[in-house]
Formats: structure tokens, sequence, C-alpha cells
């Protein structure tokens, strides 16, 4: 008789936290879409803080440079500003042409995407978002609730 007892214990258990399961995430499918969108959003927002922290630093070496040699602003930046020669004759200076420049700047663009092209909610969540679906997970979890509690419950002697 205690092995009976058992046994419904652990078929009580297993079918009512599989409904209890079915049924939470039924309703709770909308809060748990809007935390999958907001830890999107969180990631991004972190990249592209991570990359404007990235720049800041470049340009604080950058300033420093400049605050170090003044010089260095006549020999580099006055140059491409004004359009003038090189004068240099121990480095080379590459012309990159627009096209050049626009394929460099599609590329890079598209590594961004591809980093960033994971997925912002799992294909289960998605999946049970669907109204039919969701449905279904209701009703199938308020069934095994229902069956825990009839077929499992204790018996009175």
């Amino acid at each position: 008789m205690q092995g009976r007892k058992v046994i419904q214990a652990v078929f009580f258990f297993l079918f009512f936290s599989i409904g209890a399961a079915s049924l939470s995430s039924s309703i709770l499918c909308d809060d748990l879409i809007q935390y999958y969108q907001n830890k999107q959003l969180l990631r991004m927002a972190q990249e592209s803080l991570d990359r404007l922290e990235s720049l800041n630093t470049d340009y604080d070496v950058l300033l420093e440079r400049l605050e170090e040699d003044p010089n260095l602003v006549i020999d580099r930046l006055a140059p491409a500003t004004l359009g003038t020669k090189h004068e240099d004759p121990n480095t080379v200076y590459p012309r990159a042409t627009s096209r050049q420049l626009a394929a460099a700047r599609k590329a890079l663009i598209e590594e961004s995407n591809r980093e960033s092209a994971e997925p912002a909610m799992p294909e289960w969540l998605k999946r049970c978002s669907e109204p039919r679906n969701r449905m279904l997970l209701f009703i199938s979890g308020v069934v095994l609730v229902l069956i825990s509690f009839v077929c499992f419950r204790p018996q009175s002697s």
C-alpha cells in the first residue's frame, strides 16, 4: 500500500508541475516577450555605448598628442583639410576612390549587423505567443492540473 501512495504522489507532482508550467507560460507569454525585447534593446544599447567609449578613448589619445606636439596639427591635419600635397618622401599616401570607401563602409555595416543578428527571443516563445498555441497551452495546463487533483488525490481510508 505504501508503494502505491508513493507512485500516486510522483504522478501527482509530475502532472501538476507540467500543468502549472503550461498554465504559467500561457499566462505570462506577453511578459516573457517584453522581457526578451527589453533584453535585446539593452544589449544593443550596451554595444552602442561600447563603440562610443572606444571612440572617446581614441579621440582623447589624439587630443593628448596634439597638445604634446602642436606641429602635428600642421603636419598631419593641414594637408588633409586644405588638400595640399604631403611633403614626406618616405611615406606612401594611398588615395581611395569613392567606390572603395563605399565598399569598405558596407562591409563594416554588414559586420556590425552580423554581430547583432542574435535572435531577440527563443523560438519556443515565438511559437507559444501565437493565439491558437497559447490557448492550447492554457487548456492543456488546466486539464493536467485537474487530472492531477482528480485522479491522484490521496485516498481516504
